[in-house]
């Protein structure tokens, strides 16, 4: 995998690449070395001109560019089936767009699935392109987010987007 820091206005982020596609999105609330040694710890080799026009997209969208990502190919080897589908799913998503881990479980065939939707989004290997921080709970509750900047950097994302929540706010769920 390469990989590349960016400095962008919701602050340093990081994307990881295979020939296959994008392999890892790492959003702000590391330190760019923090960032740069859990992708090395990855196998990341640092490529810091790589990937021109997706660091480009990603500078755009911090400073609120529209941009879903969608037609960008992802490198998601060694992800299990079910989440390739739930990401697959809310890839669909328009920027703004939320939805809810009930939803996308009913989606998937069971709202007992709610849970397994949740772990997939904790486990998302690349936020932002995969946006699982358009994922919610049904009552408004942003749920959990396992970036470093935790559920504020969720928040902050939903926020640029402009987002609306399925109960019209959003109250956080901590």
């Amino acid at each position: 995998m390469r990989c590349r820091l960016l400095d962008t206005a919701l602050g340093p982020m990081a994307i990881g690449w295979t020939d296959a596609g994008i392999s890892r999105v790492l959003l702000p609330g590391d330190t760019p070395q923090a960032m740069r040694a859990r992708l090395e710890r990855a196998g990341g080799v640092d490529d810091p001109e790589g990937q021109p026009e997706v660091a480009a997209r990603i500078l755009a969208y911090a400073q609120g560019a529209q941009d879903n990502f969608a037609d960008l190919m992802l490198d998601l080897s060694g992800v299990p089936e079910v989440n390739r589908r739930v990401y697959g799913h809310i890839r669909e998503l328009a920027w703004g767009e939320t939805t809810t881990y009930g939803a996308i479980a009913r989606w998937l065939g069971d709202v007992v699935l709610s849970r397994a939707v949740g772990a997939a989004m904790g486990a998302n290997p690349i936020p932002l392109i995969v946006p699982c921080h358009r994922v919610l709970a049904a009552d408004g509750r942003t749920g959990g987010f396992s970036s470093p900047g935790g559920v504020r950097a969720k928040m902050e994302m939903l926020a640029l987007e402009r987002a609306a929540s399925p109960t019209g706010q959003f109250s956080f769920g901590f």
